[in-house]
């Protein structure tokens, strides 16, 4: 593939940012890739490619396709900016700056040989207002875009990697499936003329999440709450969160609520030590010894949400970490923190838990939860590789 052709695909996905659409560098790049699997020359293929791979909601595809439509077509002067610039209208979004320029021959989605023109995104393209809120640290929200964040948040769809089950079904599997092979053959004097197989059935993975309450988060904590209540809507209840400072307080049932408001408020009061000190590994340890059993069946993915300063034991914190993860099937920290471009794991809460998390993940803006959702999407099947710990029972 030409570099032109790859830089045009960028550029079209911060089109499709400005419009709304879940196209990041990573996302684009994807397309970029999938260009290796499809026919470059078909651009049906490559619409349909990318379509798959920006849209996560129904009312996302007009959109694509308008946008698709106006940016990768040979265009009447000024045709691309006008309906780029109704999109966004429609959208309630301000449109990129959008300039119709002839391309070089192979930057065209049709191929490297094509003649076709397409127009070429300007130096001048702006983020939108939402582009730049999805990058801003929650801690420095101010009132009017804290509102439009809460807003955003509720609109996240989330979805977690499917597991294979002991249970089977009819399918495409390498199994063979005897009792519908035999019941087939009936209708043909017992002949069998086809052998019937199955599969494993799916089903999507459980998530827990133990999320620091402590003083030490308290910039941070009613929008990670809120991000809790959006995932276990997304997921359909399938989230078990544990919120902890000092003590580990269970609070599912608060957060079902389906007023977020409502469910924040019932999480507060639930949680007797808000904004307190924080003691992460007695924490872990009463989740280990008193919950892991019940709820860390199937699968488990475990989201441990905190900035990793504690007060308690380190060897304590590491241990229980190490124990959390042989547990769960994937263990993440979340760490807000992390977002800071100088940060660096040196408080001895996180130095101790570090070397037992799988994924060391920040929580800190709005495209750190939209990069966990993809994540989320896309946990392998295959346990991860983890270092040993000797420790006694």
């Amino acid at each position: 593939m030409s570099a032109h052709l790859a830089g045009n695909i960028l550029l079209f996905g911060r089109v499709l940012r400005g419009l709304g659409l879940d196209a990041g560098t990573a996302r684009m790049l994807d397309v970029v890739a999938a260009l290796e699997h499809v026919p470059i020359g078909s651009k049906a293929d490559f619409y349909h490619a990318a379509r798959a791979l920006t849209t996560r909601r129904r009312e996302d595809l007009p959109v694509f396709d308008r946008a698709f439509e106006a940016f990768w077509r040979k265009p009447a002067r000024g045709r691309a900016t006008r309906d780029l610039a109704a999109l966004g209208e429609k959208r309630r979004l301000r449109p990129p700056s959008f300039d119709s320029t002839p391309a070089p021959s192979d930057a065209s989605p049709g191929g490297a040989e094509s003649n076709a023109e397409v127009p070429v995104v300007a130096s001048r393209v702006g983020w939108s207002a939402r582009e730049i809120l999805r990058h801003k640290d929650f801690a420095d929200l101010t009132a009017e875009e804290l509102a439009r964040v809460r807003a955003l948040i509720l609109e996240l769809a989330w979805r977690v990697a499917d597991r294979p089950t002991r249970r089977r079904r009819p399918g495409l599997g390498d199994e063979l499936d005897l009792r519908r092979t035999l019941r087939a053959s009936l209708r043909h004097g017992g002949e069998i003329l086809a052998w019937e197989s199955r599969e494993p059935r799916r089903r999507a993975r459980p998530v827990v999440v133990l999320a620091d309450v402590s003083g030490s988060m308290e910039r941070y904590t009613r929008l990670v709450l809120l991000f809790l209540h959006a995932l276990g809507r997304g997921l359909g209840g399938r989230v078990e969160v544990f919120l902890f400072g000092t003590r580990l307080t269970r609070v599912t049932r608060a957060l079902a609520s389906r007023d977020p408001d409502a469910a924040l408020s019932g999480a507060a009061a639930a949680v007797p030590d808000w904004s307190g000190g924080t003691r992460i590994g007695e924490a872990l340890r009463e989740f280990n010894f008193r919950w892991a059993r019940r709820v860390l069946g199937s699968g488990a993915v475990v989201l441990v949400i905190s900035d990793g300063w504690d007060r308690g034991d380190p060897d304590l914190l590491a241990r229980e970490t190490a124990r959390l993860q042989r547990s769960a099937h994937r263990l993440a920290w979340l760490n807000p923190l992390l977002g800071a471009a100088d940060y660096q794991p040196l408080a001895r809460g996180m130095r101790a838990a570090r070397p037992f998390v799988d994924d060391f993940l920040p929580v800190h803006d709005l495209a750190s939860l939209e990069d966990l959702a993809r994540r989320l999407e896309r946990i392998p099947a295959e346990r991860p590789r983890r270092r040993q710990r000797r420790e006694a029972s």
